[in-house]
């Protein structure tokens, strides 16, 4: 696999799947968890989600001007990965939150997660530019002996990145399971049992007591049976100790996550010689240029930006889009798909299985049009990705009207029994998943490419940071998905989805001959 590709690219990828993996432990179960430990709702958690995932790739552009000015990526990359395990660690102390201690602790809580989205600000981009780095070297070194190993030496760009990216998601599949399998661990240990619906009428109940609702109270008396607990005329006892017992086994999981941090740190110095440093290569080659060799530079490189950013605000919309799985398609997971032996985070581990399988047949898919002189473009497949990723919301979106599926909150409204005949199996989610992760492999690693392909070669550290923040960008709207999930019926909600991939496809269509010949000037 990594044959023919640059030395260092291996120890890239796997000090990149550390930190990934301790990442996604946090990602897969952040939003249902700040629902089980602060009672807080699905909307007020998806927005913390949002600015929090937001941040991680506005701050990405932070890191990559920081790398940049100080001509120091790989000390920046390191830095990082001890500030993102300061966060885990304040993020894996076990605290009851109460009505007493939620004014310091959820911000606390936000504190840790602002750490971990700086210290991923600081390791992300530049990373990635150091991998653009290390295929710009490699393309020299294959200019010197001919135009024909040139030719092959750049076509090994886009499958480079495409290695890069599924060692990321081999952190991404392991982690979904962390966090699940040491929470049902700790409630076996209490004999309970886990249920993904009891713990927000556990916080209902800590807050309206005998006034809670009718239905909502028989509902509770259903599942407090179903895990083990007995009813009684005060349920508070049993509220309080179910909701500290379900939420420190998660709390556990960060630890793996902080052990995840310092194993990529000790792979990254261990091959720190390895990988080039970026800006300092570009100083040396600026030495000697004429004024005509600069204005004709000036010209290129204001080119290069303009695809840059057209192609940025184009993939706003699929990450908008894309980011759901952690968000309204969570919620789906857990509200409308039966999850009794399948927790709902876990279904987040379907995305990165299919990366991993996936990956070597689109690998080969895009070769055979390579060797037959007909290679596409990376602007037209991240057109075509846009088109796929608007396939997996028609299908959920045809389902749930054919289901005639209500919103998420009048769906959690009707008693447990009769919603058990209405759930969809887990099927539905493979196949939305399936879709959604041929669309990813279509735009993500290609696009890390294409930011590689166009970036001057002394911003490329800000250019990887602005390819973050247009993820940034569209992570910052992914509270709009739960609205609306929990408002309207939800085929409605997957088909704006649908149609924004649908839109964002024919922009990018629009533009293709454009950017094909900016990459290739």
């Amino acid at each position: 696999m990594f044959n023919n590709h640059p030395k260092g690219l291996l120890a890239a990828a796997i000090s990149n799947m550390g930190e990934r993996f301790g990442y996604y432990i946090m990602n897969a179960v952040l939003v249902l968890f700040l629902c089980s430990k602060f009672g807080l709702s699905d909307e007020t958690s998806s927005l913390i989600f949002s600015v929090f995932y937001c941040g991680i790739y506005v701050l990405s552009l932070v890191g990559g001007i920081i790398a940049d000015k100080t001509q120091n990526y790989k000390a920046t990359i390191m830095s990082g990965l001890i500030v993102m395990s300061v966060g885990y660690v304040i993020l894996s102390i076990p605290v009851l939150s109460t009505e007493k201690n939620i004014y310091w602790l959820l911000p606390l809580t936000c504190l840790a997660l602002f750490l971990i989205a700086f210290g991923n600000g600081l390791f992300k981009g530049n990373l990635q530019a150091i991998v653009g780095q290390m295929y710009d070297n490699y393309e020299k070194e294959a200019a010197t002996k001919g135009p024909e190993a040139l030719a092959l030496a750049r076509s090994r760009r886009d499958s480079g990145f495409q290695i890069f990216y599924v060692f990321i998601n081999i952190g991404g599949l392991i982690a979904p399971f962390v966090a699940p399998l040491l929470r049902e661990w700790w409630l076996k240990a209490h004999h309970l049992a886990y249920n993904a619906d009891l713990p927000a009428l556990c916080h209902q109940y800590l807050q309206d007591g005998a006034n809670m609702a009718a239905d909502s109270y028989q509902n509770m008396a259903e599942l407090v049976t179903k895990v083990g607990g007995t009813m009684a005329p005060d349920m508070t006892q049993f509220c309080t100790e179910y909701l500290d017992v379900f939420n420190t086994g998660i709390h556990y999981s960060f630890i793996a996550s902080v052990v995840a941090m310092l194993i990529s740190l000790l792979i990254f110095v261990a091959n720190k010689k390895v990988f080039p440093t970026p800006a300092k290569k570009a100083a040396q080659e600026n030495v000697g240029y004429t004024p005509e060799e600069k204005a004709a530079m000036a010209k290129e490189i204001k080119q290069r930006l303009y695809a840059l950013f057209a192609v940025l605000a184009v993939v706003i919309f699929f990450w908008f889009s894309f980011h759901q799985n952690a968000q309204s398609l969570s919620l789906f997971a857990r509200d409308f798909v039966v999850t009794e032996s399948i927790a709902p985070e876990i279904w987040q581990a379907v995305n990165p299985f299919f990366v991993i399988v996936l990956t070597p047949v689109i690998m080969w898919f895009f070769g055979i049009f390579a060797r037959r002189g007909k290679a596409i473009s990376t602007p037209r497949k991240i057109a075509i990705g846009m088109a796929i990723a608007g396939v997996a919301y028609l299908f959920l979106a045809i389902y749930s009207g054919i289901m005639d599926y209500p919103s998420g909150t009048d769906f959690k409204a009707i008693a447990d029994s009769v919603k058990a005949t209405m759930k969809a199996g887990p099927w539905v989610l493979i196949v939305v998943y399936f879709f959604l992760t041929v669309a990813e492999l279509f735009i993500s690693p290609l696009g890390l490419s294409f930011v590689s392909k166009v970036a001057p070669k002394h911003l490329q550290g800000l250019c990887q940071g602005l390819w973050l923040g247009a993820t940034a960008v569209g992570n910052i709207f992914l509270w709009i998905g739960p609205l609306m999930y929990n408002k309207i019926p939800i085929w409605e909600c997957w088909m704006v989805f649908f149609i924004v991939c649908l839109v964002s496809m024919g922009v990018m269509l629009g533009m293709v001959k454009w950017l094909e010949r900016v990459v290739n000037c």
